[in-house]
């Protein structure tokens, strides 16, 4: 009986430190580690185009139900000038002359009128609804299934003038550069490009791993949450999702989680991996 309990119980934390080496074939295993933030914005979707609405007959304007009284009513005060002044000769002529002035400048005003609200309209027609071209993927190895980003579809606290699609597209290269490295137990390579207790925590981490790795990033997306500036650093958060590989003859899975990068404010580094975090 006793043999039978510390065989299962041997059984059992084997079982159990195969199952953390295989979850720690992704960098960070999967788990939360470093410096945890809570993100201000999130990633927001385009605005799908607006429906048509059917075509309504127009409507007549409070100027057009003016005009023919206005009109009609002018006419009569003209020729009933006219009659009694007793002729039809230039009087006539020069009335005709001034009504048709009148109806020209009349609708001259409706015309502008009517031209002045479509201008606005089309200013911002579409705003929205815009579809932005993707920069062609990266050709890099190891970057097939690297899926674009669209600018447009975010709205989040960033500057201006902050070049988002840049900076994703070389954090995605980043992204499988380390899991490389975390295959190869690189740590020279890993030191380069995280803060210094990121790089303790992952270093003991590859202490552990038994024999040689394998994470193929199948797909993998990027959406810049935000970038703010906080004391003397600056603070980028991205969230990569996809679908990863942790063994070679296991499917691909589905993964989910949000790096955070600083760098200060002074230009003393570049950008250095400070912590994972996973969605909650």
């Amino acid at each position: 009986m006793k043999k039978l309990i510390v065989s299962l119980l041997t059984l059992f934390f084997g079982a159990g430190i195969l199952a953390d080496d295989v979850e720690a074939a992704r960098l960070g295993g999967g788990r939360n580690l470093g410096a945890q933030r809570q993100v201000t914005s999130t990633p927001k979707q385009a605005t799908p185009p607006a429906q048509q609405q059917p075509a309504t007959a127009p409507q007549p304007s409070g100027a057009g139900r003016w005009f023919a009284p206005l009109a009609g009513l002018a006419a009569g005060l003209g020729l009933g000038w006219l009659f009694a002044q007793g002729g039809f000769g230039a009087a006539i002529g020069a009335f005709l002359v001034a009504l048709l002035a009148g109806v020209a400048a009349f609708a001259l005003m409706r015309l502008l009128s009517k031209r002045r609200p479509q201008r606005a309209q089309m200013h911002y027609a579409g705003v929205g609804n815009e579809t932005v071209a993707a920069p062609p993927p990266s050709q890099l190895p190891g970057d097939a299934g690297v899926q674009p980003n669209y600018r447009s579809q975010f709205v989040s606290n960033i500057p201006a003038d902050f070049d988002v699609e840049a900076f994703l597209n070389e954090a995605r290269r980043n992204f499988q550069r380390l899991q490389q490295a975390n295959d190869r137990g690189d740590l020279a390579r890993l030191r380069q490009v995280t803060t210094e207790d990121m790089f303790n925590t992952l270093k003991d981490d590859a202490a552990g791993h038994s024999g040689a790795q394998q994470t193929d990033v199948v797909t993998l997306n990027a959406a810049l949450l935000e970038v703010v500036t906080e004391g003397e650093l600056h603070w980028a958060s991205v969230r990569f999702s996809g679908s990863i590989r942790e063994e070679a003859s296991a499917p691909a899975e589905p993964f989910e989680e949000i790096w955070h990068m600083r760098k200060p404010v002074n230009g003393s580094s570049g950008w250095l991996l400070a912590g994972i975090q996973q969605p909650s």
